[in-house]
């Protein structure tokens, strides 16, 4: 009988490490590209959405979310579901994995490979934009690489900056966002933002602008002299380009044109810095074919956990 795993939060959390599935990541993109797909069912203003990856090699996974938002106001979660993770080799059905533990490693993880890359070194001054679950789970990724960095956090609501702080040792607030933009040497933003928030005069020589939040063709966190200052990379060309309004909208416009964007996760070896001072950009699009690479990491800490 094939063995199924259920891992949830907690106890699978405390087996991973930011580091090792930033590596597991790398080695899944030398992998045959992944195949992809994203389907919705709703009813009202509910919503099941299943994003599926078949990766040779890899496995296949399915993640669920259901999104009911009616839901906080009884006291639930509004998102919820799971990752359904199975076999290569015979299409079996190996682990279960909370949905929420995919999706915090997933897209921390997505961005901290960029980072190792292409941000300086030397980098010690870390500003993260946005105080919602992703910006706690950036801070416990970016600590990781940059064990000596400080960390300071903006956030258009300030009480949800102090709550942040609240629970985070030695993280600062800042009060003035550009102030906090030209003094950062890595700027990591997940935010709800549709309208650019973060002007690329703002920018300095040699920082790293990793982008998170943007998720709709409506969406955008950086303006357009953000992106002509910098060098920019993407997770996926596939999921990002026509589908983000971070890149479709100024591709739209002529104020940069697909050729502009380096390389995407299919092309690492071009993730590097040429200089010191250059600005690099990513952008952090998702996928499922990152959930099925993370889910596979989790599982595999899983089984040769102690």
């Amino acid at each position: 009988m094939t063995r199924i795993d259920i891992i949830p939060f907690a106890e699978g959390e405390a087996t991973l490490d930011w580091i090792g599935l930033t590596d597991a990541l790398a080695a899944g993109h030398t992998l045959p590209k992944a195949e992809i797909a994203d389907t919705f069912l709703y009813r009202g203003d509910d919503t099941l959405l299943n994003r599926a990856a078949w990766i040779d090699g890899l496995g296949l996974a399915v993640k669920s979310a259901t999104i009911f938002p009616g839901n906080p106001a009884n006291g639930d979660p509004m998102v919820n579901g799971g990752v359904s993770l199975y076999s290569d080799s015979n299409g079996t059905l190996e682990a279960l994995v909370d949905f929420h533990l995919v999706t915090k490693w997933k897209t921390a993880g997505d961005s901290l490979l960029a980072a190792r890359r292409l941000a300086r070194p030397d980098s010690r001054n870390i500003l993260i934009l946005g105080a919602g679950t992703q910006g706690r789970g950036l801070h416990s990724a970016y600590s990781a690489a940059f064990p000596d960095a400080e960390f300071t956090v903006w956030n258009r609501t300030a009480d949800n900056a102090k709550a942040m702080a609240a629970e985070i040792p030695n993280l600062t607030i800042a009060q003035d966002l550009e102030q906090a933009v030209r003094h950062a040497d890595i700027i990591t933003s997940a935010t709800m933002a549709t309208s650019p928030f973060i002007k690329g005069e703002w920018l300095q020589p040699g920082q790293h602008l990793d982008l998170i939040g943007a998720y709709r063709p409506d969406m955008r966190e950086a303006d357009d002299a953000a992106l002509t200052r910098a060098r920019i990379f993407v997770d996926s060309l596939d999921t990002t380009v026509d589908h983000i309004g971070e890149l479709k909208i100024p591709i739209t416009d002529g104020v940069i044109s697909r050729d502009t964007i380096i390389a995407d996760y299919y092309n690492l070896d071009k993730f590097t810095r040429t200089s010191d001072d250059e600005i690099t950009l990513f952008k952090n699009g998702g996928g499922a074919h990152l959930d099925l690479m993370t889910s596979r990491y989790i599982l595999d800490r899983w089984r040769t956990r102690r």
